[in-house]
C-alpha cells in the first residue's frame, strides 16, 4: 500500500478530486500542476508551464491538458475531463480513474471494460520537458491510443482566447511534430517514442471554465487550440512515451529518459520523505547559481521567504553544500548592506527592514551544523558588518536607527515587514516604526556576530559594537514589554505601542539571543499558545480583536483584507516550537510533536505530499492562496528536526 494513494470512490467524486492537486517541478523554473481526476480548475494549471526568455524569464502555459481516447472494436472512450461554461464536463473520463498511487511519480489507472491503462508523469530536471508515460496493462481485443494536445501559450496571469492570429500550422519531427502558436515562442515539440500517425484537425475548444478563478473572482473563461491528434496501436503489456518540450530529442531515447528520471525520484513513504521531496521542488538552479521559488503556481523569488526557508529546507535535503550556494547567489545582489526584495525584478527594490537580518540568522544556523568560526567569519563577516553598519548608520532613509539604538522603518504607503497585504496601494498591517520581530532579529544579529568575531580573534569589530548589546537589550524591554501586558507589544510608533496579540513577538522568544527573560518569555508562549496556536501553525491576530477576521475569502481585496489578520501560516510554527522547547526542554515534547505531527494530515488535504501558502483562522482551517509555499515545508520540517533532536 503506499503512502500517498486515492481510491475509485474518492477520484469519481468531484466535490472532493477537483479540490486536491498534483504539483511537479523541474528544477529550472518549469512545473506540471492540475488536478488528481486531470480537470484544470485553475489557469495556472498545466501540464508543461515553462519560463520564456523572450518574456523576461515569466512562465507560461504552453501544453494545457492532454487527452487519451482508448479506441477498441469502433467504440472510443475519451479519459480526459474538462469543465466548459457553465459547469458542464466534457469529456468525463473520470469515472474511469481505478486509483491513483504516489511512488516515485504519481501513477493513475484507468479502466475501461476489459482494458487497464496506467499513467505516469514527470519532468525532465533543468529541461523544459514533460514526459508522459502510458502502460497497457490489460486488453482483450486490438486497442488504439489517440492522444489530442490541448494548447494555451500564454502567460500564466492571462486566459488565451480564439483568434485570428494563431499559427495553425505544423511542422514535422522525429516521430512527432512541432508547433509554435505565436511570434516570439520558441517551438513546442510533441514526440512519441513509438511510430504514430499525427492527423492535423485545428481547431478551438471554447469557453474552457476554471472553477478556482471563478471562486477568486478572476476572469475564468479560456478557449483552447487543438492543432490535432496522434494516434497508434498498443499491445498488451506494452509501454510508450509521450514526450513535449522546447528541443527536439531522438524519439529513441525517449524510454531511455523516462527511466533516468523516474531512478532519481525518491519515493514517498512517510511524512519525513513527503516533505523532502516538496522541499525539492522550489529549488531552482541556474549555471553556476540557484534560488529558491517562493511558491507555486504564481510566485518567484522573494528574497525575505528565501532566506526564512533556507535553514528547513537545507535540513530537509541534508545539503549545506546548496545553502552557501543560495546565500552566496543573493550576494551578487547585495546593495550597501540591504538585499533587493526580488531579485528578478526588472527594478530592483528594498523595501524589506528584516530581510537582511534574516541572512544573518540564515549563517547562524549554517555556523551551528559546521562549527567552524574562523572560516564561517572569513566568509561570511564582511557583509554581516555592512549590514549592521547599514542598519546602525540608517543607509536608507526610511530604515534605520534611532537614539535608543532600536531599528526604525517607515514609508509612505508601503509595508516594511513580513506582513505586506495591501489594498488599492495602502498597506493592511503598515506596522510603522519599530517592529518587534525587526528589532529581536536586530539583537540577535549583533548578539551572534560579536560571539563569531570573538572566536574569530577580530578585535576591532568587537571593540566597535559590545556597547550596543546593553543598550539595545534594555531599550527592547523598555519599548516593548509592559507589565500590564502579558505579551510583547507589536510594534511601536511615534510612542505609541500596537498590543495586538501577533505571532511576531513568538520570533523574539525563539532566537538564541533574546533581551527576555526566562519568566518573560514563559508569558510570551503562554498568550501565543492561548490565542494564536492552531494546528496548522500561528494565526496572524488574536480572534479576541476587533479586526480579526478568520476566513480567507471573497474576492482579491476581501482576501488581501485577511490574509494578515487572522490567517494561520505553518511557517511560524518552527519558532513557537524553537521557542517552547528551549524553555520546557523534553517535558515540551509531547505537545508540540502533536501539533507538528498533526501536518501529515494536510499531505493529502490540499496539494497531494506539500503545505499550502496560508489556512483559514477559523476551523477546521481550509488551505488556501498558493497550493505549495516554500517556507511552509521549511518551517514543518524545521520544527520535525528539533523534535527528533530533543528526543535523541
Amino acid at each position: 500500500m503506499h503512502y500517498l494513494s486515492f481510491d475509485q470512490e474518492q477520484l469519481i467524486n468531484l466535490e472532493y478530486s477537483l479540490y486536491k492537486e498534483i504539483l511537479r517541478t523541474n528544477k529550472a523554473g518549469s512545473y506540471l500542476c492540475t488536478t488528481l481526476n486531470g480537470c484544470n480548475t485553475r489557469k495556472y494549471h498545466g501540464l508543461l508551464v515553462s519560463p520564456i526568455e523572450n518574456f523576461g524569464g515569466e512562465k507560461h502555459v504552453l501544453l494545457s491538458s492532454l487527452d487519451e481516447t482508448i479506441i477498441q472494436n469502433e467504440a472510443e472512450f475519451n479519459l480526459g475531463i474538462r469543465r466548459y461554461q457553465g459547469g458542464s464536463y466534457e469529456p468525463k473520463g473520470h469515472k474511469y480513474i481505478q486509483n491513483v498511487r504516489f511512488g516515485n511519480v504519481p501513477k493513475i489507472t484507468y479502466r475501461v471494460g476489459g482494458v487497464v491503462l496506467t499513467k505516469e508523469r514527470l519532468l525532465v530536471e533543468k529541461e523544459e520537458q514533460v514526459l508522459i508515460k502510458y502502460t497497457l496493462e490489460k486488453a482483450k481485443a486490438p486497442t488504439t491510443l489517440r492522444l489530442k494536445p490541448f494548447l494555451a501559450f500564454r502567460n500564466i496571469h492571462e486566459l488565451s482566447k480564439a483568434n485570428m492570429f494563431v499559427n495553425t500550422h505544423y511542422k514535422n519531427a522525429d516521430n512527432g511534430i512541432s508547433v509554435k502558436l505565436y511570434d516570439g515562442y520558441p517551438d513546442l515539440f510533441m514526440q512519441t517514442s513509438k511510430a504514430s500517425d499525427f492527423v492535423p484537425a485545428p481547431d478551438w475548444y471554447y469557453n474552457v471554465e476554471y472553477l478556482k478563478e471563478l471562486n477568486r473572482g478572476y476572469e475564468y473563461l479560456e478557449d483552447l487550440f487543438v492543432p490535432g491528434y496522434f494516434e497508434f496501436p498498443l499491445k498488451q503489456g506494452e509501454s510508450i512515451i509521450f514526450g513535449t518540450g522546447l528541443k527536439q530529442v531522438k524519439s529513441v531515447s525517449l524510454k531511455q529518459r523516462f527511466t533516468r528520471e523516474f531512478k532519481k525520484r525518491g519515493q514517498r513513504e512517510t511524512f519525513n520523505s513527503s516533505l523532502e521531496h516538496a522541499a525539492r521542488q522550489f529549488v531552482m538552479h541556474k549555471k553556476k547559481t540557484a534560488e529558491i521559488i517562493a511558491g507555486f503556481p504564481w510566485y518567484g523569488s522573494i528574497t525575505r521567504q528565501t532566506f526564512i526557508s533556507l535553514p528547513g529546507l537545507c535540513l530537509a535535503l541534508r545539503e549545506q553544500k546548496l545553502c552557501a550556494t543560495i546565500l552566496d547567489s543573493y550576494l551578487k545582489y547585495f546593495n550597501d548592506g540591504f538585499f533587493p526584495d526580488n531579485i528578478n525584478a526588472e527594478k530592483l527594490t528594498y523595501h524589506a527592514a528584516d530581510t537582511s537580518l534574516w541572512f544573518v540568522w540564515v549563517v547562524q544556523n549554517c555556523y551551528k551544523k559546521n562549527g567552524n568560526p574562523k572560516s564561517t567569519w572569513k566568509t561570511y563577516g564582511p557583509a554581516i558588518k555592512r549590514i549592521l553598519e547599514a542598519y546602525r548608520d540608517s543607509k536608507l532613509d526610511y530604515i534605520g536607527t534611532n537614539d535608543d539604538g532600536l531599528v526604525e522603518a517607515y514609508k509612505d504607503n508601503v509595508a516594511l515587514t513580513w506582513m505586506d497585504s495591501s489594498v488599492n496601494g495602502n498597506p493592511v498591517v503598515p506596522r510603522p516604526g519599530m517592529a518587534v520581530e525587526v528589532n529581536a532579529l536586530w539583537f540577535n544579529a549583533i548578539c551572534f556576530a560579536l560571539d563569531l568575531a570573538d572566536m574569530a580573534g577580530d578585535m576591532e569589530f568587537i571593540d566597535q559594537w559590545k556597547d550596543m548589546v546593553e543598550k539595545v537589550a534594555r531599550s527592547f524591554l523598555k519599548t516593548f514589554w509592559n507589565d500590564g501586558h502579558e505579551s510583547l507589544a507589536d510594534y511601536v510608533y511615534q510612542g505609541q505601542a500596537d498590543w495586538a496579540v501577533r505571532p511576531n513577538m513568538v520570533i523574539a522568544v525563539a532566537f538564541d539571543y533574546t533581551p527576555l527573560s526566562k519568566e518573560q518569555q514563559k508569558q510570551v508562549l503562554s498568550v501565543a499558545k492561548r490565542k494564536l496556536l492552531t494546528n496548522r501553525g500561528l494565526r496572524t491576530l488574536s480572534p479576541d480583536h476587533l479586526r480579526y477576521n478568520g476566513n480567507v475569502t471573497g474576492n482579491h481585496q476581501e482576501r488581501e483584507l485577511a490574509v494578515h489578520m487572522g490567517a494561520v501560516y505553518p511557517w511560524l510554527l518552527q519558532f513557537f516550537v524553537e521557542a517552547y522547547l528551549k524553555i520546557h526542554k523534553r517535558g515540551g515534547l509531547p505537545f508540540v510533536k502533536q501539533i507538528v505531527e498533526s501536518f501529515e494530515q494536510e499531505m493529502t488535504e490540499n496539494c497531494v505530499g506539500t503545505v499550502s501558502e496560508m489556512y483559514d483562522g477559523n476551523p477546521p482551517h481550509a488551505g488556501k492562496g498558493a497550493l505549495s509555499q516554500a517556507w511552509n515545508v521549511a518551517g514543518v520540517n524545521y520544527a520535525l528536526r528539533l523534535i527528533h533532536k530533543y528526543r535523541e
